[in-house]
């Protein structure tokens, strides 16, 4: 064997000791533990009410958040890769900010925004909408945590698609909408489904953040990252892996929509090619 060879027979093996050191173990553990008593006692635990009702929280969240980031997140998309404007470097920084800020932080600086004795403490106080310790206080924290993902999935198809369509069409007369709905949205929509998945996967997901600021009531204020927390220091050990595996199937089944769809994707362009 070659020097060459081995080097990369040893990369090989390094790479993949690596990822079953990190990864596969892990989830190993998990899914092992889980399913050593049988399926019946996974299914009795993801059934209980609480987890239930954590699943039907966390599902409301997505169900608010996905939408919200999805439109924030294509018209800052458009203006990024379509006009030029003084700040707009110190814009596309800001946007950064939910990758580089730990969650916990974000928990912090929304109850020192909007808890009672906070900046906006007035919306609780005087007007009386809870914000903090209730359900707008854990859409807020959702939403800045997947703030970037559609942006930074959709800007980079705006500008590898061009204007020229979208002048085109305005030539023709087609008006903004027009041209929004009609050009622009079906040459993002690959992008778009990217970004509403991850934005999607990290909902249901997060835990940091959404913790700092629920009230973390069982059966009530429960996601199901809370509930997985909740059970594994109660002693509930098995129920916290029944609930994470369960949390690790839809993570899962969304890296597979991803996956087809960027295969889809793939074979598209080389039909039309």
């Amino acid at each position: 064997m070659t020097p060459r060879l081995e080097r990369r027979h040893l990369l090989r093996v390094g790479v993949l000791a690596y990822i079953g050191v990190m990864l596969i173990a892990p989830v190993s553990i998990i899914l092992y533990r889980t399913f050593r008593p049988g399926f019946g006692h996974f299914w009795a635990w993801v059934s209980t009410p609480a987890a239930v009702s954590a699943l039907k929280l966390s599902l409301l969240l997505v169900v608010i958040v996905v939408p919200l980031n999805a439109l924030f997140g294509v018209f800052t998309s458009i203006l990024l890769a379509r006009t030029n404007f003084r700040g707009r470097s110190v814009l596309q920084a800001i946007l950064d900010i939910p990758f580089a800020v730990s969650p916990i932080i974000v928990g912090v600086a929304l109850i020192a925004l909007w808890g009672s004795s906070g900046a906006l403490g007035f919306v609780e106080n005087t007007l009386g909408i809870k914000i903090i310790f209730g359900l707008p206080g854990m859409v807020l924290a959702s939403i800045f945590v997947t703030l970037p993902f559609v942006v930074r999935e959709v800007q980079p198809v705006l500008t590898e698609v061009g204007i020229e369509q979208e002048q085109a069409a305005a030539t023709l007369g087609s008006s903004s909408w027009q041209t929004l709905w009609r050009i622009t949205l079906p040459s993002i929509r690959w992008g778009l489904t990217y970004g509403i998945v991850l934005t999607t996967a990290r909902t249901l997901g997060e835990f940091g953040a959404v913790i700092m600021v629920a009230s973390n009531l069982p059966g009530d204020s429960q996601t199901l990252t809370l509930l997985v927390n909740d059970r594994y220091h109660r002693g509930a050990e098995y129920g916290a892996y029944a609930l994470s595996t369960l949390l690790m199937g839809v993570a899962v089944a969304f890296l597979i929509a991803k996956a087809i769809l960027l295969v889809y994707r793939l074979r598209l362009r080389r039909s039309v090619w």
